[in-house]
């Protein structure tokens, strides 16, 4: 099954990331609209994510809520009627909440950098490892370790629960 290591961590300077993002991927990003919708689920996390411009994506996930690199097992559905499964859903599961978020993504290697403008809560960063087959836990954070310190992200910026959490604790 599918897993990556993860970080979420307050954002300061975003300017400053994303100056180190672009030129660790020697990329400018590229920009995505998301709009999350999380249903109650008696484990895990399920969110229904529309993208503008994209197919649609329904994802299941499980992982701690702690601070630092954690290990993020998930499996990803295409959904081709976002509308009518976020019904089916609503009505069999219920909605817990929605987090829009304005992604700026960067790839480097294997990670996943999101540099994150969340409505109603600021700015934040994720990376996220992609395991690779074979590749032990302990790799993805030592990675994980390397791009937070070139990334300048220090440990008391390191936050342990996701966005949908953050915002139903407001």
């Amino acid at each position: 099954m599918p897993s990556n290591i993860e970080i979420k961590a307050r954002v300061h300077d975003v300017t400053k990331l994303h100056k180190l993002a672009a030129e660790l991927s020697q990329s400018e990003g590229t920009k995505v609209e998301q709009e999350d919708t999380f249903f109650c689920v008696p484990r895990g996390r399920l969110k229904l994510r529309h993208l503008k411009d994209r197919p649609s994506e329904l994802i299941s996930y499980d992982r701690p809520d702690q601070q630092g690199p954690k290990e993020s097992v998930f499996f990803i559905s295409k959904v081709h009627n976002p509308q009518d499964i976020k019904a089916t859903l609503a009505h069999a599961l219920g909605i817990r909440g929605v987090v829009k978020k304005l992604r700026t993504l960067y790839l480097v290697g294997q990670t996943r950098i999101h540099v994150d403008n969340v409505e109603k809560l600021g700015h934040y960063m994720e990376l996220e490892v992609m395991m690779q087959p074979g590749q032990s836990a302990e790799e993805g954070e030592q990675i994980a370790n390397d791009l937070m310190e070139k990334l300048g992200i220090k440990s008391c910026d390191l936050i342990d629960t996701a966005y949908i959490d953050m915002l139903q604790d407001k």
